[in-house]
């Protein structure tokens, strides 16, 4: 099986009106409400891949889809080896994405994500079992000293003051 397109990106020259364009012409969701005002894309539930929307300098408009691969890098080698040139180098943003972007023999430019696999869910939900709430509840009471509970029962709550 092939590697997966996860990602699409439209670079306009006027990205505010493109986004107005593309939300009403197909029903898209683009939140811009960010410091770089790139339109993160919304296309549908379940169905599609999800994508962005940013401002391009005149004449450099481009729709880029992006593949998922394991190794952004060893894929621009591979690139380069095919006749390909590296356009962006490999740059990881922090908390969001690691990405490159590289144009084919023919100048057709694509990008790369690179593929992060999904955490592993906890080793009871990994073997199809469900949490107990009742043996976390009796693991708290095992572990919780008995003796100042005990003391903490003895006491008598304190009065309030009367003004």
């Amino acid at each position: 099986m092939g590697k997966p397109v996860v990602h699409f990106e439209i670079a306009s020259a006027n990205s505010t009106e493109a986004q107005t364009f593309y939300s009403k012409l197909f029903g898209w969701e683009i939140d811009a409400n960010n410091p770089m005002k790139y339109g993160i894309v919304k296309t549908a539930k379940g169905v599609g891949i999800n994508g962005g929307l940013f401002q391009a300098d005149a004449g450099k408009e481009a729709v880029v889809v992006y593949v998922a691969v394991e190794d952004t890098d060893a894929y621009l080698k591979k690139v380069v080896s095919m006749g390909g040139t590296v356009i962006h180098p490999t740059e990881v943003i922090p908390g969001m994405v690691t990405f490159a972007l590289f144009a084919d023999p023919f100048g057709t430019v694509m990008g790369l994500i690179k593929d992060v696999p999904p955490p592993k869910p906890a080793p009871a939900i990994a073997a199809g079992k469900k949490a107990n709430p009742a043996a976390k509840t009796k693991a708290v009471k095992k572990a919780a000293p008995k003796k100042k509970a005990k003391k903490a029962a003895k006491k008598p709550a304190a009065k309030k003051k009367r003004k």
